[in-house]
């Protein structure tokens, strides 16, 4: 990781920023990593974590329900936060 910037996490998909953020974890649970990787990998981490939070809200946003008439025949759609 020496060297590395946080600006390859920008074209990342959310599975390889959520494999990089979950190798992150792993690496510090292990404990066995020095002070000054642990502090680098773990600002790495919060980068990795605000991006998938980002690309899930993209997602969420995405995301609509079919509205359904009394007899149940689909009318069109809304967000799938609207109550």
């Amino acid at each position: 990781m020496a060297g590395e910037t946080n600006e390859d996490i920008k074209a990342m998909s959310f599975e390889q920023a959520l494999d990089a953020l979950e190798k992150i974890v792993d690496d510090l649970e292990r404990g066995d990593v020095p002070l000054d990787q642990s502090i680098r990998i773990y600002e790495r981490g919060e980068a990795l974590k605000a991006h998938c939070d980002r690309l899930l809200k993209a997602a969420e946003d995405k995301v609509e329900k079919i509205r359904l008439s009394r007899d149940g025949k689909p009318v069109g759609t809304e967000p799938l936060d609207a109550d």
